[in-house]
């Protein structure tokens, strides 16, 4: 396994990292991602720890907290080998206090997951969303406050747009607040929006991207090709309308750039998904998810070798999308783009 530095920070996080979101399938959304229970992720994290995959991602809002509570016991017994990346913010409930990132909000989802994790620390502690009712000096003064007691280690946001993290950051560098480290973000070759703003702003903040649904919310696992219906096993037909949407054709003219170099490199479609995000800027981790061993051991044949330039050229050829504004002067227009050349 690879090991980077987690943005400017000295935390060595994984390549590839475990995301649980299928430990403990409750609801309607998460039951259909898998209902992995405590005994088949011990497994699961074996085969992790063994591959080098240290670190574990999470959420308070999987499964209503029963994903943090499986993790928290398959981990059992090994945590000082082991990260925790865990996140709060989206509502646990209909409460007013129920949702959001206030001081009072925070300090009871820590200790909440402190409680279902098993564990008197969380290496990496994540906003989930932007919480626009919360002053930001609050919450990082609350994050402050967790770090200090040792509850948390490092912070860091996700799903937050590249204004929201910058406002963030420089509140934080005001108040001499500890600045986020990371970012959670959607990224893959049917979803590349984190380039417009959010890479930009990793790679002059130093922020590491860490990158959830790699293989564009299950569309990506090779199984779905032009002019079939979609399979039956297939999780899309339970979850597509939570996820990214993503146009059909745009989808389809990405998988034959991906049939393509998988016959000239043996591999499978999911694994050259997965290479190219690693072979990306900025990106610290990308999360792989499996509801089985199977899928697990496919995964994991993403590292250990490496994608041509051609190869990564052809890649991004396939999966390009036109620049929204305003950022498609500075990829048509001459003088937009002398002065400020992409990040990519």
């Amino acid at each position: 396994m690879e090991y980077r530095r987690l943005g400017a920070s000295g935390l060595q996080v994984p390549a590839l990292s475990f995301g649980a979101g299928t430990f403990g399938g409750r609801g309607p959304l998460f039951g259909a991602w898998g209902d992995t229970g405590v005994e088949e992720a011990r497994r699961l994290v074996d085969i992790c720890v063994d591959a080098g995959i240290t670190m574990f991602d999470t959420a308070d809002v999987y499964s209503a907290g029963a994903s943090e509570e499986v993790l928290g016991a398959a981990l059992k017994g090994r945590r000082d080998k082991v990260l925790i990346s865990t996140k709060a913010g989206l509502p646990m409930g209909d409460g007013p206090a129920d949702a959001g990132t206030s001081r009072s909000r925070l300090i009871t989802s820590v200790d909440d997951a402190l409680r279902r994790l098993d564990t008197d620390h969380i290496d990496l502690f994540q906003l989930h969303a932007f919480d626009a009712g919360a002053p930001v000096e609050e919450v990082l003064s609350t994050l402050d406050d967790l770090v200090r007691a040792g509850k948390i280690r490092y912070t860091g946001v996700s799903n937050f747009s590249g204004w929201q993290t910058m406002k963030s950051l420089a509140t934080a560098e005001r108040h001499g607040r500890p600045r986020y480290v990371a970012q959670q973000v959607y990224y893959s070759l049917v979803g590349r929006d984190y380039e417009w703003e959010l890479m930009p702003l990793g790679l002059d903040q130093g922020l590491g991207a860490i990158v959830w649904s790699p293989l564009g919310w299950g569309r990506l696992t090779g199984r779905i090709r032009r002019g079939r219906p979609l399979p039956a096993g297939s999780r899309l037909h339970d979850t597509a309308d939570y996820g990214p949407p993503v146009d059909d054709e745009h989808l389809y003219r990405v998988v034959d750039a991906l049939d393509e170099i998988a016959g000239e490199t043996g591999r499978a479609v999911p694994q050259i998904a997965l290479r190219w995000l690693l072979q990306r800027p900025t990106v610290s981790s990308v999360i792989i998810g499996a509801r089985n061993e199977e899928q697990l051991r496919q995964n994991l044949g993403a590292v250990g070798w490496t994608l041509t330039p051609d190869q990564m050229a052809r890649l991004d050829a396939a999966s390009e999308r036109p620049a929204p504004y305003p950022h498609f002067p500075y990829r048509r227009q001459e003088g937009f783009a002398r002065l400020n050349p992409p990040a990519v």
